[in-house]
């Protein structure tokens, strides 16, 4: 027999790229680029589930931290605030803009445009969810930070 009531002509053994994935929390993968002051964890992506369009992860910076200055290549970053209130800092073509955060709130990333991370918080983390437009996550390490 193939498929089901409701999908007759779907083969019995589908493909990955026909079918559902579940990544459990605990399955997250740290085997992605990383910056400095940061650990990224994805949880979407071409390696772990087959994606051609789409990361999908969780960036963590810890008390009092920042990271190193970065950009993301061709992709579009969308940033789902879930813990904590991290900081967002790029270079407008006359001086650092800061963007304060908190639980609940999204930012939208450019491609290519240098920003970093900052957890200003001496005592809790801060956590974000991140989606990009991209299969794999895209990291240039920057020494500066510099307008577009």
């Amino acid at each position: 027999m193939t498929g089901d009531a409701f999908h007759p002509d779907l083969p019995d053994v589908l493909p990955a790229s026909a079918r559902v994935h579940h990544v459990r929390a605990s399955d997250l993968d740290a085997g992605t680029a990383q910056t400095d002051g940061m650990r990224r964890l994805a949880a979407i992506s071409g390696r772990t589930v087959g994606s051609d369009k789409l990361w999908m992860g969780e960036t963590h910076v810890g008390p009092a931290m920042a990271s190193a200055n970065h950009h993301h290549g061709e992709s579009e970053t969308a940033i789902f605030i879930r813990k904590g209130h991290p900081e967002f800092v790029y270079h407008d073509g006359e001086s650092e803009v800061r963007i304060a955060t908190g639980p609940g709130d999204y930012i939208f990333v450019p491609p290519y445009l240098p920003h970093r991370e900052e957890n200003p918080d001496p005592r809790e983390p801060a956590e974000v969810v991140i989606a990009r437009t991209t299969q794999e996550a895209i990291v240039v390490n920057l020494d500066d930070l510099y307008p577009l």
